[in-house]
């Protein structure tokens, strides 16, 4: 698929929102055994980013370094298999951690956590699903309430752009979801989305048949299951 240039510091820019009013690290860095959030703890999860953003980062910052696997004791998973499961045109990275955070030069994989671009079957990008892999550990997955309208409207338009100048990255989010769906079918739940109108929903992952919700009623999990 043919792809345009991308401006990375404008993406940057038009995606700063904070997820939510307020430091959500701190609601959930006291279940850490590091003691630093999950989003932003190397030996939880491993960022990912595009070529051109590390071509951008590089020269402008030191705050990243391209993954090696052997910053944990324990990583996330197999190193070889993060390696292999990455596509061709992004890299894993690693940062300084968030005590020395230049939030100005944060990758599209922080911004964007804990959601990712959910993308129905023939291909409609709806709006923000979580991923499930932190379900048990990130307080945003347990008050999607809280996520505020200005980072739900800056992550659509982000992806808007982003998938009209790469077609590849919806086809990668595609599978992602599909992805979600064959989980949550094993699971027997329906899949939460924030959509890009606004609202709530249930989405049946075998049909995907949509039911509004209100964002309040939705379950808590993990640590925050009967924490607010």
């Amino acid at each position: 698929m043919k792809t345009h240039p991308l401006d990375i510091r404008q993406l940057y820019n038009n995606f700063d929102a904070p997820v939510v009013a307020f430091d959500c690290g701190q609601r959930c860095a006291a279940y850490n055994s590091s003691g630093l959030p999950f989003c932003c703890d190397i030996c939880r999860a491993v960022p990912a980013a595009l070529q051109p953003e590390w071509d951008y980062l590089r020269p402008n910052t030191d705050l990243w370094h391209v993954w090696r696997g052997d910053e944990c004791e324990s990583a996330p998973e197999d190193p070889q298999n993060l390696l292999d499961e990455t596509p061709e045109h992004m890299l894993l990275l690693a940062c300084l951690g968030p005590d020395r955070c230049q939030r100005q030069y944060r990758a599209l994989s922080c911004r964007q956590f804990p959601f990712f671009p959910y993308i129905t079957s023939d291909l409609r990008f709806l709006g923000l699903a979580y991923d499930w892999e932190f379900d048990a550990l990130c307080w945003v997955i347990s008050h999607l309430d809280q996520v505020t309208g200005e980072y739900r409207q800056q992550f659509i338009q982000t992806y808007d752009n982003l998938f009209a100048a790469w077609p590849a990255e919806l086809m990668s989010y595609a599978l992602r979801s599909q992805d979600m769906r064959e989980c949550f079918i094993e699971r027997r739940r329906r899949i939460p989305l924030l959509h890009r109108n606004g609202e709530a929903y249930l989405i049946s992952p075998s049909s995907e048949r949509m039911q509004r919700v209100s964002p309040e009623r939705l379950p808590t999990m993990g640590y925050y299951h009967s924490t607010q």
